[in-house]
């Protein structure tokens, strides 16, 4: 547990815009040119780097599992203080049937739903995709929801790192 101690000392450093003087500068100073950047990812690159040679040269490989293991949870509880933790779904759902999918969406799961126009290029056909923010805790749900009305249905899911709006985020 003291590695996630060092993940929230690093992260509240980062925070306000100092740094400890190791990778995180490194990081910090990433984040100023490209700052879509994750610092947490940054950090983790090189700190693995550092280890790897590290078990080249030294040959210890013990020590670079236990260094491993600390960087990635150091790395994590730096996302999770700079980015949160209530990471939302985003499902895009092709079906003939989106009318009734997206009602027992909104009636079953409390969940809006938006159509976007779009064209299959394979088919060359013209579709409405369904497009839906939820809660990981939703996801099964809103899947069975769709199989169980179109078992044909298309499903896309990916991992959305904030939303902001209606039933989510204020700001």
């Amino acid at each position: 547990m003291e590695e996630l101690s060092w993940g929230f000392g690093t992260a509240i450093i980062l925070k306000v815009s100092s740094s400890t003087g190791g990778t995180d500068l490194i990081s910090y100073i990433a984040r100023e040119y490209r700052p879509t950047i994750s610092m947490g990812r940054v950090i983790i690159i090189l700190d693995t780097i550092i280890v790897s040679l590290n078990i080249f040269f030294f040959k210890e490989i013990e020590i670079g599992l236990y260094s491993a293991i600390t960087i990635y949870l150091m790395g994590k509880m730096i996302d999770v203080l700079f980015e949160g933790i209530y990471f939302t779904k985003l499902l895009l759902i092709v079906s003939n049937k989106n009318e009734e999918i997206a009602q027992q969406i909104g009636d079953k799961i409390k969940r809006g739903t938006t159509g976007l126009f779009g064209k299959g290029m394979y088919t060359n056909e013209e579709k409405l995709v369904l497009m839906c923010a939820a809660s990981r805790g939703d996801i099964a749900k809103i899947k069975m929801i769709a199989r169980k009305i179109d078992p044909q249905s298309f499903i896309i899911i990916t991992n959305s790192r904030e939303v902001v709006g209606l039933g989510f985020k204020k700001t």
